[in-house]
């Protein structure tokens, strides 16, 4: 490490305009911890923290959780024994638990945060397999949007309040580490295959929708081909993918911001806010409205 933690920096922990936060009661944590599936891998804290200007914290002992960072815009750094690593948008950081680190947003570009604290008999090992994957706390999803889906996902469980709730904020914040261990790369100069190509390039042109036969001429390969690699390699079809990755634009402006639910319709690329509000319920499973009102 270059330079000693500074835990007395002048940091904003939270308190961010748009910002989501659920902490457990470390009474319940406790009462989790006893039970089966949420003792294996339980969420002590969740967040997503917006253009996070000043945002930082210094942990000269580490935290008792492993945490889990992904930056989805803007930028900041983070140091650990490891060394200081810029943090850009589509970076995730992996902090194990007890281990002495440093993190703030920049101050030209502040970063927009999702985060999540875990811990549990598993949560070890997954931290070590994340480092392992990526050589280091650092790595570069291949999709971003898919991780931050999911910690959203996290934070609608914790919002629930229920046993029930721990144990799907447990099985959203297994995928998402599960996630950045298979799909991390150690560089962001990393040669790309053609479906990770098509990837990059949806992610980069949301909310404009490309056709397949587009995509596939983009990346070298047929039609068939392209639809068969996306499959193996995402889970689902170019299509499909492209859908998921405007809804995941939609709850983020439904959180962050005061935009009609026609406004964040247009923004996400559908000129039908009915079609729109359809689609968004389909996913989501409750209508637009309705997810902006919920408990938070």
């Amino acid at each position: 490490m270059d330079e000693a933690v500074n835990p007395t920096a002048d940091y904003l922990p939270d308190g961010f305009a748009g910002q989501r936060m659920v902490v457990v009661p470390r009474p319940v944590v406790g009462a989790a911890l006893a039970r089966p599936v949420t003792s294996r891998l339980l969420v002590t804290d969740a967040g997503f923290f917006p253009h996070a200007a000043r945002h930082g914290r210094g942990r000269s002992s580490g935290s008792r959780e492993h945490i889990l960072i992904v930056c989805a815009g803007g930028s900041g750094w983070c140091r650990t024994p490891d060394g200081r690593f810029e943090v850009q948008r589509g970076d995730a950081v992996l902090l194990p638990a007890g281990v002495t680190h440093e993190y703030a947003a920049s101050a030209e570009d502040p970063w927009t945060l999702w985060w999540l604290h875990v811990t549990g008999a598993d949560a070890a090992e997954l931290a070590r397999a994340a480092h392992a994957a990526a050589g280091g706390p650092l790595s570069h999803l291949r999709d971003p949007g898919r991780v931050v889906g999911l910690v959203g996902q996290v934070l609608d469980g914790l919002d629930a309040a229920t046993a029930g709730g721990l144990v799907r904020a447990s099985g959203a914040a297994w995928n998402a580490l599960t996630e950045v261990i298979a799909t991390g790369r150690r560089t962001r100069g990393s040669t790309l295959g053609p479906v990770e190509r098509a990837v990059e390039h949806l992610r980069a042109t949301t909310p404009r929708r490309t056709a397949v036969d587009d995509l596939a001429a983009m990346v070298g390969l047929s039609t068939s081909q392209l639809g068969a690699l996306f499959r193996e390699q995402v889970g689902v079809p170019p299509l499909r993918y492209q859908s998921d990755l405007r809804m995941a634009r939609a709850r983020e402006l439904l959180d962050a911001t005061d935009l009609s639910v026609a406004a964040v319709a247009s923004a996400c690329g559908y000129d039908d806010p009915l079609y729109f509000s359809r689609q968004f319920t389909r996913t989501h499973g409750v209508s637009p409205t309705a997810y902006r009102e919920r408990a938070v």
